[in-house]
């Protein structure tokens, strides 16, 4: 892949609980070991509209850079529910083994933050191809139709259980399945000093999730399984939440020799 020169990432092990079709966390500490970061393939700095040019929204949100970051909130009242939900996609489409990292900013709660990977069309498609069924922001548009994804939620404060316990899921679509879960150490808004650094490593049937360099989540997936490998990202709020983003970067992660 050629780099862009305006959108021309770090390393680290993660820990969590691997829940159905995983393998335990002793297993995934080893494999993530014998990995290093490599070749920059992206790089956006998210802090205009021009950077931004070739998302894609979906739902209704608005885009904003009042700090020289991308900040996105929800235009409908969270009483709307799941219409009140978007997700920005990037176009790009990035190869299997790779490490996605960004700066996240949280500004106003309740809600909650996905990052979508690897995703693409069950067939293969992109995911804006006009083939694939009309989305808005919905959640089932994504988890119930015909888009293939890996998904990580994170900074979950819409209902009261999430800001009572605070974890991170890593989930699977088409369907809902939870693949992992793994303790989110971001603060309430109030006491937030970002930016945290988000790092999110995909490696064939293995994902970890990186907060700070923390390991927060760390999965392996059943090998004889068929896993997704490239694709695009998305990144899906749920309202009322207001957050930032910079900084985006993409490198591709190599294998080391044992």
């Amino acid at each position: 892949m050629t780099v862009n020169r305006r959108h021309l990432l770090g390393a680290g092990l993660a820990g969590a609980v691997p829940v159905a079709g995983a393998l335990s966390a002793c297993a995934t500490a080893g494999a993530v070991a014998l990995t290093e970061v490599g070749e920059l393939v992206y790089a956006n700095p998210l802090r205009s509209a021009a950077d931004v040019a070739n998302f894609k929204m979906e739902g209704d949100a608005s885009v904003d850079f009042p700090n020289g970051r991308m900040r996105l909130s929800a235009l409908r009242d969270a009483a709307e529910g799941q219409a009140s939900n978007f997700v920005f996609w990037c176009a790009e489409v990035f190869p299997d083994n790779v490490e996605i990292s960004w700066n996240f900013y949280p500004i106003a709660e309740p809600g909650l933050c996905i990052l979508f990977f690897a995703a693409g069309g069950v067939n293969g498609e992109h995911i804006l191809s006009p083939a694939l069924k009309p989305r808005a922001g919905i959640y089932d548009q994504y988890t119930q139709s015909d888009v293939r994804a890996l998904q990580i939620a994170y900074f979950r404060r819409r209902w009261p259980e999430e800001r009572a316990f605070h974890l991170s899921n890593l989930r699977s679509a088409p369907g809902f399945e939870l693949l992992a879960q793994g303790p989110d150490p971001l603060p309430d808004v109030e006491d937030a000093t970002p930016p945290y650094r988000i790092k999110l490593r995909k490696l064939g049937n293995e994902v970890n999730f990186l907060i700070n360099d923390l390991p927060v989540v760390n999965w392996v997936g059943d090998a004889a399984r068929r896993w997704p490998t490239e694709g695009s990202i998305g990144f899906r709020q749920m309202a009322p939440l207001v957050a930032e983003y910079s900084d985006l970067e993409v490198r591709r992660i190599l294998r080391k020799s044992a």
